[in-house]
């Protein structure tokens, strides 16, 4: 006989079921109380990760105002140099928070991307500091800040830029100080050494097609990072209480979670994450998912179970409704923290 987690197992089928018919690897992980399990590529294997990255983004936020060195409720302006206006509207100014909850007015991509790459297959890499900077003195808003969620990547990448040069320092050095060296994680950056970027898994296109890898530039802190599911699960551990974590780090982790702006009846937007109920339950969890040009990622936690999902995939096909049944099917599985192993035969 050989015990095998009830968890393992419902990682292990969402894998194969992700996948199958598909070029380009996989990674699945979860956690469920003292448990862990993954399955498909080497767990070693990096992925660019896109939009997860906000969450990093916010959570550096959370820990540069935990520490004082900013205040969420702060104006951007006051963040950029003397000679960058930053828009208003209705007589409201954009504030970090508004950044970090795409409550800023702000459109979703920069000005002047458009005719300058965004149907190029590596579009942002032309965004620099300066494009950005520029960029926002002609930019209109499109709601007063703080009224309405608008999701703007142009927003929270220059939260991140932002947040960088006030620290004195870049974004992947930023991400490094303030969550990555705190939480053990390795393998989580924006610019790849030569031995990471061997372990980067090539990206494609849903129909199998080879996709190049994705430069954002200055916007690094709207989608930038690279990770492996290992790493991510780290971070998934600290947000849920079940990893080591420095006690400013968790106090930042907290002001995450519990500052919200309200979307809808069904769902709110926090720095870095989005809350909503799992589907055809009462499960409320926070999440987020990342896509660039061949790859899909998904981040998902459940607080009050303890538990948590992540996929990378270097593929395009989505992976948000699969990693979130996954979550779900873990939450129902046990009433405990904990999954009972299940028996059987070899």
């Amino acid at each position: 006989m050989i015990m095998t987690s009830l968890l393992d197992d419902l990682v292990r089928r969402t894998a194969e079921r992700l996948g199958a018919r598909q070029r380009g690897v996989l990674v699945v992980g979860a956690v469920r109380g003292g448990q862990s399990a993954l399955h498909g590529a080497d767990p070693g294997t990096l992925f660019e990760i896109g939009s997860v990255t906000k969450t990093f983004t916010a959570l550096a936020l959370a820990r540069l105002a935990v520490r004082g060195a900013v205040g969420l409720d702060q104006p951007l302006r006051d963040l950029l140099p003397r000679d960058i206006t930053a828009p208003e509207r209705g007589g409201e100014v954009i504030k970090l928070a508004h950044l970090a909850c795409h409550t800023s007015g702000l459109p979703r991509l920069p000005k002047g991307l458009l005719p300058r790459g965004l149907f190029r297959s590596d579009p942002y890499a032309g965004c620099t500091g300066e494009l950005l900077l520029d960029g926002l003195r002609r930019t209109r808003l499109r709601s007063v800040p703080g009224t309405r969620f608008r999701y703007s990547n142009l927003g929270a990448g220059l939260l991140g830029l932002a947040l960088a040069r006030h620290t004195g320092t870049d974004y992947d050095t930023l991400i490094q100080a303030e969550i990555c060296r705190p939480l053990g994680m390795t393998d989580t950056h924006v610019v790849l050494d030569p031995g990471r970027t061997a372990r980067l898994a090539a990206g494609h296109s849903r129909t199998g097609r080879p996709r190049p890898p994705w430069h954002l530039a200055a916007l690094a802190g709207a989608g930038g990072l690279h990770s492996t599911v290992p790493d991510l699960l780290t971070l998934a551990r600290a947000q849920i209480g079940l990893g080591p974590a420095p006690e400013e780090l968790a106090e930042a982790i907290a002001l995450t979670h519990t500052t919200a702006h309200r979307s809808n009846a069904r769902t709110a937007i926090h720095p870095g994450w989005i809350s909503a109920n799992l589907p055809r339950s009462r499960h409320r969890i926070l999440f987020h998912t990342g896509g660039t040009g061949g790859y899909r990622s998904l981040l998902a936690i459940a607080p009050e179970h303890r538990a948590a999902v992540v996929i990378l995939n270097a593929n395009t096909r989505p992976v948000d409704r699969p990693g979130l049944n996954l979550l779900a099917q873990i939450i129902n599985s046990a009433p405990g923290p904990d999954l009972v192993p299940a028996a059987t035969g070899a």
